[in-house]
């Protein structure tokens, strides 16, 4: 008796933080984890980390900067496994200039949406062809409360008092690729949703935050897993739906 291929993940910036954590819960569950790495050398010391764990865990070349790099990794996807069940758009940066509308660098912002959006937009474009070859593709953007306009327009809440035009704009626009991706989809068994993960300690801000990458992770890893009929063009934080 022949059995069923493993599910195949991708995670975008996944050899630290956040996305070290979403790969790990996902091996946990049984995924076969790619570890999207700009940087090879941390990739490899990465996966071999999960792999020290029992997890099946593979370092892949993905700088989300470099059409060639993006390619590449779709490339070598189809040609080892044919097929992919869940992409976690996660990897993103803040940049140093970055700040108020009157005061942020306008290259800081560019270098920002380049990655965080632009990136991510050709990142899921260059999968989507794997994505359709699974009985269960899902897509997970990993984004923020930071690019809430309702929580933005309220001039009282935490996500207006931070203001950082480049990041914020661009899980804004993060959360538009959500909603318009699903609509495009909704005739297929591919779910999109975004999800906020929580202010988690991790290198992109250095700050303490009030989450672990770990807690942080668990939500990307349950939407992930969503069962067939599942929710679609949602922002979710722990597992409630968040105002766009």
């Amino acid at each position: 008796m022949s059995s069923s291929p493993p599910r195949v993940a991708l995670i975008s910036g996944a050899t630290r933080g956040i996305g070290y954590e979403i790969a790990r819960g996902l091996g946990h569950a049984g995924f076969v984890v790619l570890l999207g790495a700009r940087d090879m050398d941390s990739g490899i010391a990465a996966a071999a980390k999960l792999r020290g764990d029992g997890l099946d865990a593979n370092p892949i070349q993905l700088d989300l900067t470099r059409s060639s790099s993006i390619q590449d990794a779709a490339k070598r996807i189809e040609a080892t496994f044919g097929k992919l069940d869940a992409l976690i758009n996660n990897a993103a940066i803040a940049a140093l200039g970055d700040g108020s509308p009157t005061q942020a660098d306008m290259a800081a912002i560019r270098r920002i949406m380049d990655t965080n959006f632009f990136g991510a937009v050709e990142v899921t474009r260059a999968m989507l062809p794997l994505l359709r070859r699974s009985p269960a593709g899902r897509i997970v953007n990993v984004s923020s409360d930071l690019g809430s306009l309702a929580l933005n327009a309220d001039r009282y809440s935490v996500s207006a008092q931070f203001q950082r035009l480049g990041y914020a704009s661009s899980k804004a626009a993060l959360n538009m690729l959500t909603i318009q991706l699903a609509n495009e989809l909704r005739d297929t068994a591919i779910l999109v949703n975004s999800v906020n993960p929580g202010f988690a300690a991790t290198d992109l801000h250095g700050l303490p935050g009030n989450v672990s990458a770990t807690e942080a992770s668990r939500e990307p890893v349950r939407l992930a897993m969503l069962p067939d009929g599942g929710p679609n063009g949602r922002f979710f934080e722990d597992e409630a739906p968040l105002a766009w």
